[in-house]
Parts: C-alpha cells; sequence; structure tokens
C-alpha cells in the first residue's frame, strides 16, 4: 500500500512518489520480480461533504494510469468499497458508484480490486439519472455534483426498485417478432437465438439486391454489435459463441445462393490461419479465440491440432494470411513455437505472429520466441484480447508503433530477467541436496496395496463420476472468473454463469444417458524404493530385480534449514532404509467416442456445443482422476479406509498422498510419461495413447503417479541450474543438449 514516513498517500502526486520509490526499491536493490509487484495506491470515499476529498477518485484514477506508463509490469489493486462509503446504507447507490469507478479505473489500468459482489452493478445498466449524477462525483467535474447526488439518492433507498433493475427476460417473449427482419437478425445474433434464422435470413435475402450484401449488411451489423459488447465488457464468451453458432448457421444457408450467384469474396478484417502446434491435441482455447476473431469479421483458417512447422508455413502462404496463431496446452510445445519462428525468420517472412495457450506466457514469448523473428510475435493471454492484437497488427496507421512497443517491452522484459537471475540466490545440487526433506523412516511403516500389478476399468458409470466435477475450472474455460457456486449468483457474470450452468447440465444428463462418451482407466501399484532423486521401481517384491527408474528434480532455491530443498522422491522410503515402500501409477480417460458428436455438432455449424462437449468431457477425465484417486486411497491402497470426504473437501485436496503427472510443476520433465507408458500401458489397457509431444488422445485424459506418504505435497521445482541437468542427463542416459530442450521451461540459464 502506499504509505511512507509521513503517512497514506491520499494525492495523485504522492501515489505516484511512494510506488517510483518502492518499485526502485523493489527491482534494483532486491532483486524483486517487477511482475510480481501489486501495488495499493489507496482509494479513498468521495461525496463526503468535503472539499478536499472531492477528487479522490481522481487522483487514483489518473495514478493508476501513471503507474502503469512508468513503472513496468507492475500491478495495480485497491479496496473499490471505500470510495463509496458516504453512502453506507444506500446500497443501490453504492452500486452505481463501485460500477463508475471502475469503468474508469479499469480504462486507466486498474488490474484487480477488493469488492463485495453484490455491490457491483452492469454500468450500462444503471439509469442514465444516477450514472450522470455519480459521473460527476467520480470525475469531479463541478462543485455540485455531490450536493445533486445526495438530493437524488433518497429516491434509491431501501430494494433500490427506483434504479430501473428488471428480471430477466421472459425467454417466451417474441415481441422482437415483430421488429423488421434487419432488426430480428441483430437481436437474434445478439441474444444466440437459433429458432427462426433460416426464415429470417431468407425474407433478408429476398429483400437484397444480391446475397452477398446479407452478409455484409445485416449480419454483419448484428456481430459488429457482438464484437463492440465484447470487447466493452458487456457480454461474456459463452454469449459470443452462441452469437457466432446464429451467425454460421445464416451463412450456411446462404451459401448455396452465393455460389448459384458467384459473387465475389466477402470483405473481412483479414485472414487469420490458426494452428495447435506439432505434439500437442488441445483446442479448446484456439477454438473459443477463433470464434471471437469470427465474430470480429475476421476470416479464419483453423488447420486442426498436431500441425508441423511446414505444414503452417504451406498453408499460411497458400491461403495468403496476414496473422499465424499458434496454440499449445503442454510445455514441449513452447520449444515447436521457438521452432516456428525460427523458420519464418529463416524464409524472411514478415507475417505476424501471435502466441496463446494454457502454457504459454508473456514472459516465455519474450525469452525464447520473439529474439527469433523480427517481425511483430505478440503474447495474447486470452480470447478477450485477440481482438485488439489483431486489430493493431492489422492497422496501417497503428501497426509500427504498435510492434515497437511490443518489441520494445520485450527487451525490457529480458533485460529485467537477466538482472534477476543475476541477483537469485540458488544452491548448488550437493546444498539443496544437503537439505532434502528427511522423513522419519525409523517410525514410518508404508503401507502395502491390496494388490500389486495392473487394474483396468472398462465402461465405468459416468453418472458415478459426474460428482466428483470441479465446476470451477469449467467456467474458467469460458473466461468466466468466479468460484462455483457463488458464481452463480455474481452481479456481473451470474445470470450468463447460469445459463451456461443450465446448458452444460442438460448436455451433461445426455452424455450419462445417451451413453456419448465411454470411461476407461488403469491403475497399478509397485514395489518401490528411492534412490537419491530417483525411485527404483521392482518387478516384485523380492526387489532383487529393478523393472524401471522413475528421475525426479529438486529444488534448488536458496532455502534456510527448517524449508527443504523438496523431490517428489524424498516422499518415497530410501532404499537403504530397508522399508518396503511402494508407489502407484494412473491413466484414465473419458474421451473415447467424443469425435462423432464434436463432428455432428461442427457439421451443424455449433461451435456452441462444440466446445462445450469438450469442456464438459475434460472436467468428467479430472473427475474420474479424482474419483478413482479416493478409492485408491480407501480401497486399493486403502490407507484410509474411513475417509469421507465432501466433494468440496476432494477439490481442496484435504486427503492424504498426491498424484502429481509428468510435465506439472514437481516433476517437469515429459519425457517421464514414457516410463509410466511402459509400466502401465494406458494405450491397451484404457485407449489412450500419446505423442511425439507426450500429449495424450483423446485430450479428455489425465495420468500421473500415486504416492501415500503422509507429508507428501504438491510443490513447483522452479529453476534449476546446469549442475543438476548435467547430473540429470547423465542418471537418464540422455544427450545434455536433448535433456536441456525438454526442459528448457525450467532452465535457470541460457541453454
Amino acid at each position: 500500500m502506499a504509505f511512507d514516513e509521513d503517512g497514506q498517500a491520499d494525492t495523485y502526486e504522492r501515489k505516484v512518489e511512494i510506488c517510483t520509490r518502492s518499485y526502485k526499491v523493489l527491482t534494483e536493490v532486491v532483486g524483486f520480480p517487477a511482475e510480481d509487484i501489486i501495488f495499493d495506491p489507496n482509494i479513498f470515499a468521495v461525496a463526503t461533504g468535503i472539499e478536499e476529498h472531492n477528487n479522490y477518485a481522481m487522483d487514483f484514477i489518473q495514478a493508476t494510469q501513471k503507474i502503469k506508463e512508468t513503472l513496468p509490469y507492475a500491478k495495480i489493486s485497491g479496496g473499490v468499497s471505500n470510495v463509496s462509503f458516504s453512502f453506507r446504507g444506500n446500497n443501490p447507490v453504492r452500486e452505481a458508484i463501485h460500477s463508475v469507478f471502475l469503468y474508469h479505473a479499469i480504462k486507466a489500468g486498474m488490474d484487480m480490486g477488493i469488492v463485495n459482489a453484490s455491490q457491483l452493478a452492469v454500468y450500462d445498466d444503471l439509469p442514465t439519472e444516477l450514472r450522470d449524477a455519480v459521473e460527476d462525483v467520480i470525475q469531479n467535474k463541478n462543485d455540485e455534483g455531490t450536493d445533486r447526488l445526495l438530493d437524488l439518492a433518497p429516491q434509491y433507498v431501501g430494494d433500490g426498485s427506483a434504479n430501473g433493475n428488471q428480471a430477466r427476460e421472459n425467454k417466451k417473449d417474441l415481441a422482437w417478432r415483430e421488429l423488421p427482419v434487419n432488426a430480428r437478425l441483430s437481436h437474434a445474433l445478439v441474444k444466440g437465438i437459433t429458432d427462426f434464422i433460416d426464415e429470417d435470413t431468407e425474407e433478408a435475402r429476398q429483400q437484397a439486391e444480391l446475397t452477398l450484401h446479407v452478409i455484409e449488411g445485416p449480419l454483419m451489423d448484428g456481430m459488429n454489435t457482438v464484437g463492440d459488447l465484447f470487447g466493452e465488457g458487456k457480454m461474456f464468451l459463452p454469449q459470443v459463441v452462441k452469437s457466432a453458432r446464429v451467425m454460421k448457421k445464416a451463412v450456411a444457408y446462404l451459401m448455396p445462393y452465393l455460389e448459384a450467384e458467384k459473387e465475389g469474396e466477402i470483405k473481412t478484417n483479414g485472414k487469420i490461419l490458426m494452428a495447435t502446434v506439432k505434439g500437442d491435441v488441445h483446442d479448446i482455447g484456439k477454438n473459443i479465440v477463433g470464434v471471437v476473431l469470427q465474430c470480429n469479421n475476421y476470416e479464419v483458417i483453423d488447420i486442426g491440432v498436431m500441425v508441423p512447422a511446414e505444414t503452417i508455413l504451406s498453408e499460411a502462404k497458400k491461403h495468403a494470411v496476414d496473422i499465424i496463431g499458434l496454440s499449445g496446452l503442454i510445455t514441449p510445445s513452447l520449444d515447436e513455437m521457438v521452432h516456428m519462428a525460427s523458420e519464418m525468420q529463416r524464409l524472411d517472412m514478415n507475417i505476424p505472429l501471435m502466441i496463446g495457450g494454457a502454457t504459454t506466457s508473456r514472459i516465455h514469448t519474450a525469452v525464447k520466441i520473439d529474439p527469433k523473428y523480427n517481425n511483430a510475435v505478440v503474447y495474447v493471454p486470452d480470447a478477450s484480447r485477440a481482438v485488439g492484437v489483431a486489430g493493431e497488427l492489422l492497422s496501417d496507421e497503428r501497426k509500427a508503433d504498435y510492434m515497437k512497443g511490443i518489441k520494445d517491452e520485450y527487451d525490457e522484459m529480458r533485460i529485467q530477467r537477466a538482472k534477476r537471475t543475476s541477483k537469485r540466490k540458488t544452491f548448488t545440487l550437493q546444498q539443496a541436496r544437503n537439505n532434502a526433506y528427511k522423513g522419519d523412516w525409523e517410525n514410518h511403516i508404508p503401507p502395502k496395496p491390496t494388490f500389486l500389478g495392473l487394474k483396468t476399468f472398462e465402461n465405468y458409470s459416468l453418472a458415478d463420476i459426474s460428482a466428483y466435477i470441479d465446476w470451477t475450472p469449467f467456467f474458467h474455460a469460458w473466461e468466466l472468473a468466479g468460484k462455483y457456486p457463488k458464481i452463480l449468483n455474481d452481479e456481473v457474470v451470474g445470470e450468463e454463469a447460469t445459463k451456461l450452468f443450465e446448458d452444460a447440465q442438460k448436455m451433461l444428463k445426455q452424455i450419462v444417458d445417451e451413453k456419448w462418451l465411454q470411461a476407461r482407466a488403469v491403475i497399478g501399484f509397485f514395489p518401490a524404493n528411492s534412490v537419491g532423486d530417483d525411485i527404483e521401481i521392482y518387478e516384485d517384491d523380492e526387489r532383487a530385480e529393478v523393472k524401471t527408474v522413475l528421475h525426479h528434480l529438486r529444488q534448488q532455491m536458496a532455502k534456510p534449514s527448517d524449508r527443504p530443498n523438496s523431490c517428489i522422491a524424498d516422499f518415497v522410503a530410501p532404499k537403504d532404509s530397508s522399508k518396503k515402500d511402494y508407489i502407484g501409477a494412473f491413466a484414465v480417460t473419458t474421451g473415447i467416442g467424443i469425435d462423432e458428436h464434436v463432428q455432428r455438432f461442427e457439421d451443424d455449424h455449433d461451435d456452441y456445443n462444440s466446445i462445450l462437449l469438450k469442456a464438459l468431457a475434460d472436467r468428467l477425465a479430472e473427475a474420474f482422476a479424482e474419483c478413482l484417486h479416493q478409492r485408491v486411497r480407501k480401497e486399493f491402497w486403502a490407507y484410509a479406509p474411513d475417509e469421507n470426504y465432501s466433494n468440496d473437501e476432494l477439490i481442496k485436496e484435504n486427503y492424504q498422498g498426491i498424484r502429481p503427472a509428468p510435465g506439472y510443476p514437481a516433476c517437469p520433465d515429459h519425457t517421464e510419461k514414457a516410463t509410466l507408458w511402459s509400466l502401465i500401458e494406458p494405450g491397451k489397457n484404457a485407449g489412450i495413447s500419446i505423442t511425439e509431444s507426450f500429449a495424450m488422445l483423446p485430450t479428455a485424459a489425465v495420468s500421473g503417479f500415486y504416492f501415500s506418504h503422509p507429508e507428501a505435497k504438491y510443490f513447483g521445482t522452479g529453476k534449476i541450474q546446469k549442475d543438476q541437468v548435467e547430473d540429470y542427463a547423465k542418471r537418464k542416459g540422455d544427450d545434455l543438449s536433448v535433456t536441456e530442450r525438454w526442459l528448457a521451461p525450467v532452465l535457470d540459464y541460457d541453454a
């Protein structure tokens, strides 16, 4: 928070001064990462009747803008409810103040805020009279602003009925059907209604001189409205995807007429090729971005998943695209993106490159990808940003300045990273091992599973699995922020979240009742002991013959002696302890049979239900993993037979034991999945294959290892040093360069 020796910062100048001073100490003296700094420049109450307080809101907003301009990567937060404190007891007015304040603060660069979700209204839904009065106060437009709002406030005391809030629109209200056809098409697009799209499109076609005019006229006007509303935060992703479904159905209806009339190409804002890179099979995020771009009049050429660089480049040339968009979920995809950028540079291409996907980041794009390509390389964190980035990259007036700004930003990030790396305190591998977790192996008796070897599950009950679904990530996949079930009552996204949840429940019932998907799994238990940072797995409980070895990595950040430098192998009894320990392995999928249903939706131009099905299959796979892990603890390994947790408690991982997966923070080497596959043979036993980059097919799949130790916990290895990488490569019998390629995201040096 913005405090110093003289107290709390209340003016614009003091807020900027204190935050700037703090930023310099943190980044230049301490070596603290700039992107981890969050400033709270203090939000104070306005409309208090004290003249000195009148500019408090603008002081915060203007300071936010200055801090974002001058202190790179710092984030801004604040206690939003403070600004309306003078109207406590009048919730409708407080809601309006919060809404107007955030409207301007977010534009200025505010990243996050603390506010009661029940005291947040949608800006455009505020009554005009109230909104204008609050605008005068927040922006300190005139001296009468406070008096005007005080005079108006009593009208909104109580339940706030005077504020014009309405119940949800009656779904059966067909008054809009009386509108002219162009207005009906626009309404259908904004509301995502497909019921009348064929007849309305036909009516519009009959009124148009050419079929093309229907697309470039009312349909595109409607989609422009959708794009604008989404860009302004007035529509949410599920609504946009439904709108795209309406548009695609209308265009599909018109296609025969377009072909018969042999008209020219439809005018678009640009042509964008999108692909999930070689070795990666995940496409939900890519598909969502594609839909949003199409809603903003971009032609999207999606060439699918697992696409090699040479195919992406040849298709880009073939279609003369304006932008290439690359997506990836697993960490090996990062290296493939670096290769793509290098190839584009080698071929002297000048097509901008957009980077996205769960495994990507701004810092990786800046450090690893951008230096390989002289043209624009832009990290796009989510679908809502894609349209703005594309617009800048294809603007004749703004492109040069935008590209220079991105390049300058990435240059600064590389400099800051180099400074942090040089100041980061680390241990040598031996020092880290000396500070390893030391379990009480003398007194701990490792539990023995009820069986050794494999157990398979065919056609596991989807109804049983459904009870274990964690719904919060489902909403995040649709870019709706909030935690289930609270998100359903959220003042901002609650209505759309509820509609999406209802659609999901309806489809989930179909999935279960009509057996759209098949759930298969294999689990296994094996005798095991740790040897240093590795885990030996034995052929049988005599432990005379090693079946295979799991290789693991250890944290190397400097830590005090009471905080161990962890390695997954620490949670298995050491071989020299003479204790017989065990390890489990698993692979589950709920994606068998999904392709035919996805294809059915795509053939019907229904992106919404296609994405909905994929998102549900992913949630079911995670739920299946949770379900089986519970059975492992209670039944198959049986070290917690009396466990009785609710689903919420399971989601919080209150139970004993962990199930880490290769490629994730505690064991970041994806190649260890090959060992997992050799142990339990998921291809034969569960119908799950892996790609050359170790992505799983079907994509709705989860795999990993089971650990039973009561102190086993999840952690991240963090960055590791070259001495450990050399040791790790030697233990695995791999070339150092190969090991460095697979471990690139966690290396603390340039390989």
